[in-house]
């Protein structure tokens, strides 16, 4: 049976978008945020309008800034904190959470400081769950379009089946499908790099190399996704699916990605702290490179992508340059055993 209590942490734009799809499935949503102003204008105005623009919010979604009220007798907590914010979102939910709750995360990256995956980030934190029961929420999903419910499908991935089927029959619903998976490394190795991918691809649209760039950019870019997704213990399956080639394409190809435009203000010359300060808002892929980088590096795993744009991002190298050095490389063969060699990996 779906849970019917709810506790949301925190209010973005993709938090209050999930919020949204639970309260259409008539779930009671208790959407913590730290900002007294946000909440009392999501309580009385049923509007989110910094993150959400003008659409009106069901009344089944209460906000507030007393995260032991949001978590009291809550069935399920889903955390959409930043990666940078998770650890200390969870520790500081931890004496709060029902030691029988199901804990969901919808998070795309790593701890920069740490390299650890969000599952791990939140097992640590939360002494209580059993981390086989913790789920990873992601696949392609614009919190845009799933606040004014278009159709959108995503995966949901545990270790434990049960809990990824607690999670699915939540929020699955007539706009919103929800697939199981239990690859959970993979899960969420895919939703963290694709979003260094989709830097590359804005930047390259913003040189204005048009379609075929982009089309390599991203084949080789799911290329370099599995390398490092299954030297970290992944079934290459996951890249094709939802979690993978899905969000990688939406995140790539569409102006509702962040990732996407940031890297697309670095191809027309701006600074990236110009990029970070214009956004206003986190954008993700930023530290996952920094992230990718050093993992690359760790499980010596060859990633020329990634370490092109962590040379543009950290290092002041030219977008132009880095294209070029891209396409200058030795010749290879495109097809990798370890991507077409399920069995050996699975």
């Amino acid at each position: 049976m779906s849970a019917r209590k709810v506790a949301v942490m925190v209010a973005g734009s993709w938090g209050t978008a999930l919020a949204s799809v639970l309260a259409d499935n008539g779930v009671e949503v208790r959407l913590w945020t730290r900002n007294a102003a946000q909440a009392h204008e999501i309580n009385t105005e049923h509007t989110n309008r910094k993150y959400t623009k003008d659409v009106i919010l069901s009344e089944r979604i209460h906000a507030t800034t007393d995260a032991e009220a949001a978590l009291k007798d809550a069935d399920t907590v889903l955390f959409v904190a930043t990666s940078s914010s998770m650890r200390e979102v969870a520790r500081m939910a931890s004496p709060y959470i029902p030691k029988e709750a199901i804990i969901v995360h919808a998070t795309k990256g790593f701890e920069a400081q740490t390299l650890k995956r969000m599952t791990a980030v939140l097992a640590e934190e939360l002494p209580q769950t059993d981390p086989q029961s913790i789920v990873v929420l992601s696949g392609p999903s614009h919190a845009e379009e799933v606040i004014r419910r278009c159709p959108t499908t995503i995966v949901v991935a545990a270790e434990k089946q049960e809990a990824a089927e607690h999670a699915q029959d939540l929020f699955i619903n007539s706009y919103f499908r929800v697939y199981t998976n239990p690859d959970v490394t993979g899960v969420e190795v895919a939703g963290a790099l694709k979003n260094i991918i989709a830097l590359g691809a804005g930047l390259s649209d913003g040189l204005g190399f048009g379609d075929n760039a982009k089309a390599a950019l991203l084949t080789r870019g799911l290329a370099e996704i599995a390398r490092l997704g299954i030297s970290m213990g992944a079934s290459p399956l996951t890249f094709s699916g939802l979690s993978g080639v899905g969000d990688l394409v939406v995140t790539c190809t569409s102006q509702h990605s962040r990732n996407w435009r940031a890297g697309y203000m670095l191809g027309q010359g701006k600074g990236l702290q110009e990029v970070l300060d214009e956004m206003g808002m986190v954008v993700e892929g930023v530290k996952t490179t920094q992230a990718a980088f050093a993992l690359s590096q760790s499980y010596e795993v060859a990633m020329p992508i990634t370490e092109q744009l962590y040379m543009v991002l950290f290092q002041s190298k030219s977008p132009q340059t880095a294209v070029e050095d891209l396409m200058g490389r030795g010749r290879t063969h495109e097809i990798e055993q370890a991507v077409i060699d399920p069995v050996k990996f699975v």
